[in-house]
Order: structure tokens, then sequence, then C-alpha cells
């Protein structure tokens, strides 16, 4: 695996930015407080959460493909007695997600750049929009990209290419920028430029090759992706 310092060695300034969406731009409180609400513990959701992951990363990788909100009400189901409208309920919580403070400050600084920004999700269709719009963002994000579009689930590489294909550059010119160690290799992986920062996850995970670029904030990652050389 190579150095940190080494990982980003012949990468180019990307003509487009991806973001993953959960967590990476969109906080999850809503649907945090929502199960606190039904008498469920504050510390629930990253259990279903990761839950939902496993389940649609594992169908998929096996050619059984589910839609990320019929994951999540599997991972419920698992982990919890809540019935079908009450995990209705808390699946509907998704819509009221909007951004973390940092995230207009670096999608600000993306667009004064000239690079272009979409976001890239195995989340429901309408999530992403929505919560840009709630934050008063959707001008400063040229796309919102699901994969439930091609029926597949991150970080298979055929989600990444496919996003390139959708905005017209080929993959060595779009960077991925996620808290999600796994997706970063993903993208990497595929031929994208991968930007890590922490913000769920504590470090990135050492048994991955290591980021391209990484940074201690969302802020610092993207700069990171920023200060790469210029292609032509």
């Amino acid at each position: 695996m190579p150095a940190p310092d080494d990982a980003s060695a012949g990468r180019l300034r990307p003509a487009v930015v991806a973001f993953d969406v959960n967590k990476t731009l969109l906080d999850l409180e809503p649907v945090r407080a929502t199960l606190i609400e039904l008498g469920r513990p504050a510390d629930l959701l990253p259990a279903v959460f990761s839950r939902t992951l496993l389940t649609g990363i594992a169908g998929a990788l096996v050619g059984s493909w589910c839609r990320f909100r019929d994951a999540f009400d599997t991972a419920l189901a698992q982990a919890t007695d809540l019935d079908p409208a009450e995990r209705a309920q808390v699946a509907d919580a998704f819509s009221e997600l909007a951004p973390h403070p940092d995230v207009e400050p670096a999608l600000r600084r993306l667009t004064e750049a000239g690079v272009r920004a979409v976001t890239l999700s195995h989340g429901s269709p309408g999530i992403a929009e929505a919560g840009l719009a709630r934050g008063g963002l959707t001008p400063l994000v040229e796309r919102s990209l699901s994969s439930e579009s091609i029926r597949a689930w991150k970080p298979s590489p055929e989600v990444y290419l496919w996003a390139a294909g959708a905005c017209d550059v080929v993959p060595a010119r779009m960077a991925l920028v996620a808290a999600h160690g796994w997706d970063v290799l993903g993208a990497q992986r595929a031929g994208l430029t991968g930007a890590w920062f922490p913000r769920t996850e504590r470090s990135y995970p050492a048994v991955y090759d290591a980021p391209h670029v990484h940074g201690a904030d969302l802020a610092g990652a993207v700069d990171a992706l920023l200060a790469l050389p210029a292609g032509e």
C-alpha cells in the first residue's frame, strides 16, 4: 500500500467532484430523532445504517439487487420490533435531512475554482436533492446521481464509471469525496481520484489502499483536490 504522502502521485486536479450523500454531506439527525420518538435508543442508528449497507451491498454482489429504502426497512426489522408503519415513519425521515454546516463553504470553494460538483449515492432518488434544497445549496451542485438508476450499489466499479460517463468525463478527471473509506477505495479502484476525511470514521482503514488525498475535515479534502496539478 502506498504511503499517504505518495498516494496522489500522477493524479490531476479533477474537472468534476462527486460527493457521497448520507453522512458525508447530509446529517442523519432527523432519522435518529424519529427513532428516539418511537422509544428506541439514540445509539441505534449507526448499527441500523451499517446493517443497511451490508444488506444492500451483499445483495448486489450476488445479483440480488434491492432499493436502499428496502434494505433500510430490512435492517430496522432485524434490529427492532417496530411495526411496518413505524419503520416507514423512520425511513420517511430521510426526506428531512439537511447539510452539515461545513458543506456550503466546501461546495462554494469548488464553484469559485471552476470545478463542477455533483452528488453520487446509492440512496433513494430525491433525498440528495431535497437535502441540498433545504440548505439552499441547489445552485452549487450540477446534478444528483443515484445508482438506483442502474440497479447497483457502491462500491461496485460500475457505479463510479457510470457517474463519470453521465458527467462526460474520463474517470481520471473525476474525484469522489466521502467520509467512508470503503467508498473512497471503490472509487479509486474504478480509476477516480479518491478524497477522504473523517466524519464518522476516526481513521482511514489501514487495510485499504491509501486515499489519493485526505484532509482533517471536508474543507481540507476539497483543498487537497484543488491543490493537485492542473491537466490540459
